[in-house]
């Protein structure tokens, strides 16, 4: 199965300022990631979809998580891509073969060409020994084998309240509806540490109310 091509089916293409999006299919992401070395997790919108077990909106492009000491796995996987850096944000610039990338940068945008629309983003999330810990606040930790799951398909994502923790510092219109969505299938615990993370990172939030109401039905995925 590739990522290569011009056109996905049922995919959309999305335009941007930094050029345009026509997001690699999920399966297609997760047989080529299936080759890796390391760790990885779908994050954004489509670990929501994951978590919950179903498709419930449009997916302008498609997130893959890895540890920064991980990052030349992208490389590795994606021989002959071209490798944009967020560097600094809101920028992007060519991130050159086995070059390692520093603290502040957390995003890279990866494409098959110059005349191809973007395919996939990588976010690089910090790793203290054995410990993931956030991009976002340090202060936010937990084991890292314990920040995701595997749908039934077996792809590997991101924990939903891990998700939910990055998203509540925008709120968006699709951060919205993932919260919706995804406060259902979160049990107790999983309440728990996202109500915690968000006070840490954020403070107030309106978010918190419905965390913290009556518990929704377990996660199926």
């Amino acid at each position: 199965m590739s990522l290569q091509g011009s056109t996905i089916p049922g995919v959309a293409r999305t335009e941007t300022p930094l050029g345009p999006w026509e997001p690699a299919e999920l399966g297609c992401v997760a047989v080529v990631f299936s080759a890796a070395q390391a760790p990885w997790w779908i994050a954004g919108g489509y670990a929501i979809e994951l978590a919950v077990g179903r498709a419930f909106r449009q997916h302008d492009d498609i997130d893959v998580l890895l540890l920064r000491r991980d990052q030349l796995e992208v490389q590795r996987l994606l021989p002959g891509w071209e490798w944009w850096a967020a560097d600094p944000p809101g920028t992007l610039r060519p991130w050159n073969a086995a070059e390692i990338l520093p603290a502040g940068v957390h995003d890279i945008w990866c494409r098959p060409g110059p005349s191809d629309p973007w395919r996939i983003q990588f976010m690089l999330d910090e790793a203290d020994g054995e410990t993931w810990v956030s991009r976002r606040d340090n202060r936010i930790r937990r084991p890292a084998r314990q920040i995701g799951a595997r749908s039934a398909d077996g792809i590997p994502y991101l924990l939903p309240e891990i998700q939910l923790f990055y998203k509540a510092a925008r709120r968006r219109p699709k951060d919205e509806k993932d919260f919706d969505a995804a406060i259902g299938v979160l049990d107790g615990d999983q309440r728990r540490w996202l109500s915690g993370a968000i006070a840490t990172a954020y403070g107030d939030h309106p978010w918190q109310a419905r965390i913290k109401g009556p518990r929704g039905r377990q996660r199926h995925a």
